[in-house]
């Protein structure tokens, strides 16, 4: 029995590949194309129970025997030998199974043609940032998402004020007004996604290139996982749950603040709410990620796309000489302007 699987062409056996532009499965050997329904997974009942007590960083590559080094956390990779993608199945089964899988819809070629695009607007970035070499580099992963949807009922308190200014003659009269002000009601959320990855905490990609449409979310297959890379949560909701429900309070007191309106100023709002119904399901989400580790900074750069809707983001490397060049020669032009504008006027 074995703890990884590669999902193979039923013609020649090679691997199959998830394209997300046809949103079909093909082999790169015979190029054979399959729809989801024309295959069928050679399941495997994993030993979940066995993985829960140890932690395994090592596994044979199905096709060539290879050992695949992951660390704790991913899900589906490739053999670094035969370059096979396999899915590490016991870290997407049993109590890892995620509830659904939102396949991506972004291709490679798309993907690249898009940071290229992106990456040239920018005029201080080292040139290296995107490089062919550093194109290449570029990786689909499906990361874990908590989707959380929730109600709530909300009851805010708040001071209102009017003022009112008018001149008779000579004379300016100003009317203050003072209001206390209710508002109350259900709250509704649907789909507040947040990371299930602790090394994504600090970054801020995973929010930035958001929202992903969870409604196109199918249900999990591995087959999707093939020819990209995949992470397993390792944050259970319970560690994230004091933040996510301090995030819904505060949502909820913004919007039923924001819906007072008429009054010149609001202050001294305070809420209350009330947690009616909350409901969380484990999702993987497809990201086109690049990263790149500069000289004079330990945190690496990155560049981040929506792998549905091709929303991009990332912080990047500063080239300083190009920058500083750049501002010495503005200086020197702005200076010169001057110089010779005092000359003409005086």
């Amino acid at each position: 029995m074995s703890d990884v699987v590669s999902h193979k062409c039923p013609n020649c056996d090679g691997p199959l590949l998830f394209d997300p532009e046809s949103q079909s499965f093909h082999c790169e050997y015979c190029l054979s194309v399959f729809k989801d329904t024309d295959i069928k997974e050679n399941t495997e009942p994993s030993h979940i129970e066995e993985v829960a007590k140890e932690t395994f960083n090592l596994y044979a590559c199905p096709s060539c025997g290879a050992e695949v080094v992951t660390d704790e956390t991913t899900a589906a990779t490739y053999c670094y030998y035969c370059h096979n993608p396999v899915v590490l199945k016991d870290r997407v089964s049993g109590e890892f199974l995620p509830n659904a899988i939102l396949p991506f819809k972004v291709s490679e070629k798309e993907a690249k043609e898009k940071f290229l695009q992106w990456a040239n607007k920018k005029k201080f970035i080292p040139r290296d940032f995107f490089s062919k070499k550093q194109i290449e580099k570029m990786t689909g992963v499906y990361f874990p998402y908590w989707n959380v949807d929730a109600e709530l009922f909300g009851d805010v308190k708040a001071k209102g004020t009017k003022i009112d200014v008018w001149r008779i003659d000579e004379t300016e009269y100003t009317r203050t007004r003072r209001y206390d002000i209710r508002r109350k009601g259900n709250v509704t959320f649907k789909s507040l996604l947040k990371t299930a990855l602790s090394k994504n905490v600090k970054q801020n990609m995973i929010e930035s290139v958001q929202p992903f449409n969870v409604d196109d979310c199918q249900a999990f297959d591995s087959r999707f996982l093939s020819g990209f890379q995949a992470e397993k949560r390792d944050l259970e909701f319970n560690d994230i749950k004091e933040s996510v429900n301090q995030e819904l309070d505060q949502y909820t007191e913004s919007l039923l603040v924001n819906d007072i309106s008429g009054y010149g100023m609001i202050d001294s709002s305070r809420c209350q709410t009330q947690l009616l119904n909350q409901s969380n399901q484990y999702y993987l989400l497809p990201l086109w990620i690049v990263t790149y580790k500069g000289h004079d900074s330990e945190e690496p750069y990155y560049f981040a796309m929506n792998g549905v809707s091709g929303k991009t983001s990332g912080i990047l490397p500063v080239n300083k000489t190009k920058l500083i060049g750049t501002s010495a020669i503005i200086g020197a032009v702005v200076s010169g302007i001057v110089l010779l504008g005092g000359y003409l006027l005086f």
